[in-house]
């Protein structure tokens, strides 16, 4: 009874819905933690490309079942049109397959108009969040004004809330962001009609997990983005407003420490990110335009071109640590093929001293200079392998120095988009 964790260990984009699209194989149930539809796990099944931006990956296998957490902000309209568009896809999409949490907090359009406005009044100094509230709404929660699941089932908590809000939000928006007030009856009607689809799915998610952990299932926790967009250990305040981390999953499900039993950390071959922000790596020339192009580095909810640079295991170290990793599964190997050197920063080196771990002040990282290795590439189509012994020898030893600076071993490497386009040496439901 195996449960595991799968979290990005990078800015995010680290193809965490392939690994949990894999791992939902051995798994039977498949629960998301946190974050909002400002993520997008992308996969490609049979060369067919689906983007789950709310609903867990694993809902692409028939026979298992899919939850949202309470930690997750839920856009109502973004997961009513994901489900139907996995309908239209053929996928099976009804309460025994799929649950909301009804302590799940609501994005609300005065958390968009906030967001939108807020970044529109600073301008350069904009944060270069997605637009889509996720922020405002966590706010809220920490406020104790938010909307939950839960309320969609009493309309008379709602309209009060509703109202309650909008009070303060629309005084903000025009008195301080010189932005156009919200009307409540638009409002409160689109909510009401979200209810009428919504309500059979909404349940205690963390009394299905229990019930699942008695029964002996395997439980798979997927989260968004990645440990350096964390609330509290990102890139503050260039970070998203949750927690990605592996302890975020007893908060954000509704389960105890002592039922998480593997924590996989999937760590993309190089780095990648979307947005504003210090990135020590990042290759601003030719190399870092062909991991770009080769990588296909576009954000899978925004269509933002990715930054690109060099893999950053200090970064990665960092995560380890704050994860309690068990395992690793290097994802995009494939797209460093081509390259005759590679590059892997182990150290920062600020003011003539070396670090190996990420100061907090962003000044201080702004100054931090990467201390690389450098190892030779390589030229061989690896996208076709499925075993390790047949990897060329640079790319087994490139994959061994990650494991040797990080101290932790590889479980998965993918090769490719593909679910098949995998290299599986441990399976984390095998512990």
């Amino acid at each position: 009874m195996p449960n595991t964790v799968v979290v990005g260990t990078q800015w995010g984009d680290e193809g965490k819905g392939k690994i949990v699209d894999l791992l939902t194989a051995g798994a039977d149930l498949v629960a998301r933690f946190q974050g909002g539809n400002n993520a997008g796990h992308t996969l490609v099944v049979s060369g067919e490309q689906t983007i789950c931006h709310l609903i867990p990956s694993g809902i692409l296998h028939e026979g298992k079942k899919c939850l949202i957490g309470n930690g997750v902000v839920v856009d109502p309209a973004v997961l009513l049109d994901e489900m139907d568009d996995l309908v239209g896809k053929g996928v099976s999409i009804n309460p025994q397959r799929l649950l909301l949490s009804e302590k799940a907090h609501l994005i609300m359009p005065y958390h968009k108009a906030l967001d939108l406005a807020r970044e529109a009044a600073k301008g350069k100094a904009k944060l270069g969040t997605t637009g889509r509230g996720i922020g405002p709404c966590y706010e809220d929660k920490a406020g104790r004004v938010g909307v939950r699941a839960v309320d969609l089932t009493e309309p008379e908590a709602l309209e009060e809330k509703i109202r309650n809000n909008l009070k303060e939000k629309n005084f903000y928006l025009e008195g301080y962001l010189n932005s156009e007030p919200l009307a409540f009856q638009p409002i409160f009607d689109q909510y009401l009609s979200f209810a009428e689809k919504l309500v059979p799915f909404i349940a205690d998610v963390s009394l299905e997990i229990d019930r699942a952990i008695r029964e002996g299932k395997n439980i798979l926790f997927e989260g968004a983005q990645g440990t350096h967009l964390d609330i509290d250990h990102g890139t503050y305040p260039f970070v998203t407003s949750s927690n990605p981390v592996s302890g975020a999953v007893c908060a954000g499900a509704g389960v105890g420490p002592d039922k998480l039993h593997h924590i996989v950390g999937i760590v993309k071959a190089y780095t990648t990110r979307v947005g504003s922000g210090p990135f020590p790596t990042e290759l601003e020339d030719k190399t870092g335009d062909y991991i770009q192009s080769r990588g296909a580095e576009f954000g899978a909810t925004t269509g933002r071109r990715r930054r690109c640079g060099w893999l950053d295991l200090v970064m990665v170290c960092d995560s380890v640590r704050l994860n309690g990793l068990s395992s690793l599964a290097i994802t995009k190997l494939d797209v460093l093929t081509g390259l005759d050197r590679l590059r892997i920063c182990v150290a920062y080196e600020l003011d003539g001293r070396r670090i190996e771990s990420r100061p907090a002040s962003l000044n201080r990282l702004a100054r931090c200079v990467p201390v690389y290795e450098e190892m030779p590439g390589w030229q061989e189509d690896i996208a076709g392998l499925r075993e390790f012994d047949r990897l060329p020898g640079a790319t087994k030893n490139y994959l061994k120095r990650i494991e040797e600076v990080t101290g932790v071993p590889i479980s998965i490497i993918s090769v490719g988009p593909m679910r098949d386009q995998t290299i599986v040496l441990k399976d984390p439901f095998e512990n």
